[in-house]
């Protein structure tokens, strides 16, 4: 069973809550953390966290990147 691991031990943000903002729209470090509180204290899980988000938003393009035309042709 796989367990989402902790970003921000502060406000106690897992890396599945992050996924799942993102999944919701949210596109940046400031909008996470004012919809989940991670990074608001100490900060010093911005630059994971940051990642995280860039990886989720990420894996979302290439599960929905079409093929080039030339390549289709």
């Amino acid at each position: 069973m796989f367990t989402s691991m902790y970003v921000c031990i502060c406000n106690a943000v897992t890396e599945k809550m992050i996924r799942q903002a993102a999944a919701e729209g949210v596109h940046s470090l400031g909008e996470l953390t004012r919809r989940t509180g991670c990074s608001g204290e100490c900060g010093s899980c911005a630059d994971l966290a940051a990642q995280v988000l860039r990886d989720a938003h990420r894996r979302k393009r290439a599960a929905f990147s079409l093929p080039l035309v030339a390549q289709a042709a």
